[in-house]
């Protein structure tokens, strides 16, 4: 029994006290390891199983062309919201003479507010996806991305303008929220490290390639343009996604094969399109509040967030200060201040690309030596320590050479294994799930916590980002009031400490993150 105990906890099975869950447990177990379920207890469209292991609808049995055409149109449609956090920075001195705003404090708004739209998008957008499937919020999200694009471009006042830049975050975010758990949807085990890693690339390269193309072209012609090219990139994508990207959530794809078959043949288990379909309001309902539960009622995936908020938060306000310091420590100019981001980019690009190889390589490694695979196993503290020390060290190289005009080349190195680590730790954490400056770090938590709860990889991934964006939004807001107080030099040093504290989560999980999935499960 206590096998069969630790079996359902490795996939993330949890069953109610008091209620027999054999046939589901066995359901779930079995899909897992053979690729099917048994025939479902009752009408639940989670319950319906597959014709086979090998059963082509699949889409862990896709071919690797058909998975890796998706996750690049995927890949593609994430890299564009960032763009549109970050890619108009440079232009912000421009929109405040335009709009005549002066408060230092609008200034920093106006790229908050974007990602303000993080926050309360995923609370819609992954109760939608694990009721309806993922393919139509892809393109309808993109879809409303593009006209609040041209929207914004065509903004004549500070409040439209903030309008319609909250409305591209929370259509924007969808790819965001739901992208890892596609991923976990068609990729398996040993080869999800991968995946996730090049999708996570558009999160984290966003903000730093962003304001290196912005820099130029608003030079040039102006921040409009700016929100008219994204209009232009978001709009291509639209007939892209609409015709390559396919459904990869069960429930649905089962649903749309029973409904294509005679009525004679049917599964029995799925309401066929004759049959009347009232919404489920209570079912709809749970999946709205089950990211607000996971992220405040589970233990595990709350110090999980609360490690990559911060992270992220810190990542933000990084980037808020390459407007001021590059210039006015080093006399960069308004398209040569954009350049300062390519090193963070670089540091994220290896650090991302590292850790998806170094952790597939592990589960397959433990899969040929017989080693059952755990979700701590993504958190080893032989890249946890390294990559968590990552970010406190380059926030304090950072702030004193920048503090004494040292060779900017110093500061950008510092900046560049800042992000390294921070996007390692991300990136495993994401695989974890279900489903960025110290980015190791943070990868690794997200693939933890995929592992640990790969039943409700969206709902996940909606908690990480709704506190993840809360954190990013605000921390601008007060954090460069705080590099007014204390200048650079010890106001990086304050952050360097808060990201020294850090690293003890990673190591928390991996040393005792069984015990502390038992201290509260939440009814999902």
């Amino acid at each position: 029994m206590s096998a069969i105990r630790d079996r359902e906890e490795d996939i993330g099975f949890t069953p109610e006290v008091g209620q027999d869950n054999s046939i589901e447990r066995d359901a779930v177990i079995g899909e897992q390891e053979k690729g099917e379920r048994r025939p479902p207890a009752h009408n639940d469209l989670d319950s319906i199983p597959w014709s086979g292991a090998d059963d082509p609808a699949n889409p862990k049995n896709w071919s690797n062309k058909r998975k890796w055409l998706n996750i690049t149109v995927l890949s593609l449609l994430t890299v564009v919201t960032p763009l549109g956090s970050s890619m108009f920075a440079p232009g912000i001195p421009s929109i405040m003479a335009e709009f005549h705003e002066t408060s230092p404090n609008a200034a920093t708004f106006i790229l908050s507010i974007y990602v303000l739209g993080f926050v309360f998008g995923p609370i819609l957008i992954a109760p939608l996806s694990e009721t309806y499937g993922r393919r139509k919020l892809y393109i309808w999200g993109n879809i409303l991305f593009t006209i609040f694009s041209v929207g914004t471009a065509l903004s004549n006042s500070m409040g439209m303008l903030l309008g319609f830049r909250f409305s591209m975050g929370f259509a924007g975010v969808v790819p965001i929220t739901i992208g890892s758990g596609s991923i976990a949807d068609m990729m398996a085990l040993e080869t999800r490290g991968r995946a996730i890693s090049i999708w996570a690339l558009g999160p984290l390269l966003g903000p730093c390639i962003g304001p290196v193309a912005g820099g130029y072209l608003i030079r040039a012609k102006g921040w409009r343009w700016v929100y008219r090219l994204i209009s232009i990139i978001s709009g291509v994508l639209i007939p892209i996604s609409t015709f390559l990207l396919d459904e990869t959530f069960a429930p649905v794809i089962l649903q749309r094969r029973n409904d294509s078959l005679p009525q004679d043949t049917t599964n029995s288990a799925v309401p066929n399109r004759s049959t009347p379909r009232p919404v489920d309001t209570l079912k709809f309902r749970a999946a709205a509040l089950r990211p607000t539960k996971l992220l405040f009622l589970a233990p595990l995936v709350t110090l999980s967030a609360l490690y990559i908020a911060i992270s992220y938060g810190i990542l933000y306000l990084l980037i808020a200060t390459f407007s001021f310091v590059y210039p006015q420590q080093y006399g960069f100019d308004e398209g040569t201040s954009g350049l300062a981001f390519i090193p963070a980019g670089i540091g994220m690009i290896l650090g991302v690309i590292g850790i998806g190889q170094v952790t597939d390589l592990m589960v397959k490694r433990n899969k040929l030596r017989g080693v059952v695979h755990q979700p701590k196993f993504r958190l080893v503290p032989i890249i946890t320590i390294p990559c968590g020390l990552a970010l406190p060290c380059g926030l304090f190289i950072y702030g004193w050479t920048t503090y004494h005009t040292v060779h900017w080349i110093v500061p950008m190195i510092s900046v560049s294994i800042m992000c390294m680590g921070l996007m390692t730790v991300n990136v495993t954490s994401r695989l974890d799930l279900s489903k960025q400056v110290a980015n190791v770090i943070q990868s690794c938590i997200q693939n933890y916590l995929l592992d640990t709860y790969p039943r409700y990889a969206a709902s996940v991934s909606a908690a990480l980002t709704i506190l993840r964006s809360f954190v990013a939004a605000l921390l601008p807001l007060s954090g460069l009031q705080m590099y007014e107080a204390m200048g650079l030099g010890w106001a990086n040093s304050l952050l360097g400490f808060v990201a020294l504290v850090l690293i003890v989560i990673p190591l928390i999980l991996y040393k005792f993150g069984e015990l502390i999935k038992t201290w509260h499960v939440p009814k999902l």
